[in-house]
């Protein structure tokens, strides 16, 4: 396969695990009524945990001490934004959460540049520049574009520091990801890894979290917490981390990046469509077109980038 035909199998991938990921946040959003949020996160991962290991037992006997350390690194670091993510939220808006978690797409190519000393290309500024635009009208409700800013500038509280290390977490992810992948020697070790920390990870902080008095643990059994822990277990966790492990190598962080700023449009049509939770606004198509632009910017410009090397050459 040409290296341009991986690059777009890649892409692809990747635009499915935001698609997966996107119908995550009216099913937890309801399931939260009936369990405290690292509750469901241990239940989430925990069962996703179990689903995995079938796949995967033979091969820990054969683990590589490289990929132990890699993935548990990974995994801590993937754990941790959750954590933290969680936590902020106990002390900030939905609305400053979600932007805050999207400038993900900002600090993924400055850690990119300090850790593999790649920068990101014209393509890449642009369709991040769109991007963050696209964000802030998304968050902003209608109410003005500036509303969002104005909002966490006017008490930028604990919570929203919180959110903001979950998104620098979260870029570290990605950028991390991409330089062990081309040294493992079984993704799969990887995919266990990252679960199995975040599922013995959730556990740990329920407990520390509940005796602590942080988080008081508690869950009743109900069709939409169900409903939403085998959701986020087989389609957001398990073929999620498959689909990222193994394919995010055939495309750069920055532009991975920018396809996972997809997740806030592909959750705003599932709840429109699927789950009827919300209503279709004017203010959210334009959000979302800007970041559709962006994207598609940022291949286009990069496209021809490569093209005018190519002809160079």
């Amino acid at each position: 396969m040409s290296n341009l035909g991986s690059q777009n199998k890649g892409k692809l991938a990747l635009l499915i695990t935001t698609l997966l990921w996107g119908g995550t946040f009216s099913l937890i959003s309801n399931a939260l009524h009936d369990s405290s949020p690292l509750v469901f996160i241990t239940f989430r991962f925990s069962v996703a945990l179990l689903i995995f290991l079938p796949f995967i037992y033979k091969d820990l006997a054969k683990i590589q001490a490289y990929d132990l350390y890699a993935g548990l690194i990974l995994g801590l670091i993937y754990f941790a934004s959750f954590a933290f993510q969680t936590i902020g939220l106990k002390t900030t808006s939905a609305t400053k959460s979600a932007f805050i978690t999207g400038s993900f797409v900002v600090f993924t190519p400055m850690i990119q540049l300090v850790m593999e000393k790649r920068r990101p290309t014209a393509g890449n500024i642009a369709g991040i520049i769109l991007v963050i635009s696209g964000l802030i009208i998304l968050s902003s409700k209608g109410s003005s574009f500036f509303s969002v800013i104005n909002e966490i500038g006017n008490g930028f509280s604990i919570g929203d520091f919180l959110t903001l290390v979950c998104a620098f977490l979260y870029s570290l992810y990605i950028v991390y990801l991409d330089m062990i992948s081309h040294k493992i020697s079984n993704y799969k070790i990887l995919i266990f890894l990252q679960i199995a920390v975040s599922a013995i990870g959730g556990a740990f902080c329920m407990l520390a979290f509940n005796y602590t008095g942080i988080e008081t643990s508690f869950y009743s059994l109900s069709g939409r917490l169900l409903i939403a822990v085998i959701y986020t277990s087989i389609f957001a966790t398990v073929i999620t981390t498959f689909l990222q492990t193994k394919y995010q190598k055939l495309v750069s962080p920055t532009q991975a990046g920018i396809i996972f700023s997809f997740e806030p449009v592909f959750a705003a049509i599932f709840a429109v469509f699927i789950m009827q939770t919300e209503t279709l606004t004017f203010v959210s198509v334009i959000g979302g077109l800007f970041i559709f632009s962006g994207l598609l910017i940022s291949e286009l410009l990069d496209k021809r980038r490569m093209n005018y090397a190519e002809n160079a050459g």
